[in-house]
């Protein structure tokens, strides 16, 4: 009898790359937009509003930091790391990942924002790796209170982001502790997610 939680698990070589694909104009990409500059050498049309859908996802990697914060990287810094035919090979599984999660989300009243994926290599073989489509690893908006140009709503760890920098922390550890309020509210959030998604 093995119990209904345990996850059989392979040892991968991971690739330190984040592999985030974006189908909404917002976070980082927005400032980043409002500047006037490319998202990582991705140059989107003028005229775009903040939480704006774009007409097609994109890519945009970052470095994987153990410490600090993540760097963006354009399409020419992750060939030179994984080589050509594994960068393809990874941005036409990760935007048709994007494309099918977003579409089953949607249909339970849930906007995947955006969300990222890492890959790694196990005996030659890449696969991807770690988590995926979680509030954890990716931003989720209820659609029924989705509105373009404006702050969103969302069932992700924002909820956290937005409390931390309400108490002013420098985003150098150690992190300040989390109020109840905030870890009971955020817990509520992810099982609101979960349930729509399931419909468990």
């Amino acid at each position: 009898v093995v119990d209904p939680r345990t996850v059989l698990a392979k040892k991968a070589d991971p690739r330190k790359i984040e592999f985030v694909v974006r189908g909404y104009l917002y976070g980082s990409a927005w400032e980043s937009y409002k500047e006037g500059k490319p998202i990582c050498g991705i140059k989107l049309p003028s005229g775009l509003k903040k939480a704006e859908k774009l007409l097609e996802p994109v890519l945009t990697p970052t470095t994987k930091a153990e410490t600090g914060h993540d760097i963006a990287m354009t399409k020419d810094d992750i060939v030179r790391i994984i080589g050509k035919d594994v960068a393809e090979e990874v941005e036409e599984a990760c935007l048709k990942l994007y494309e099918r999660a977003s579409d089953k989300a949607e249909k339970n009243g849930i906007i995947v924002a955006d969300t990222k994926f890492e890959f790694g290599f196990c005996k030659e073989k890449l696969l991807l790796i770690d988590e995926i489509i979680t509030p954890d690893s990716s931003r989720f908006w209820p659609l029924d209170r989705y509105e373009v140009g404006k702050s969103q709503i969302s069932f992700d760890k924002q909820y956290v982001r937005d409390y931390l920098e309400s108490v002013g922390w420098n985003k150098q550890p150690p992190a300040p502790n989390l109020p109840s309020n905030i870890i009971r509210e955020t817990s509520k959030k992810y099982i609101e997610a979960y349930e729509k998604l399931t419909g468990n």
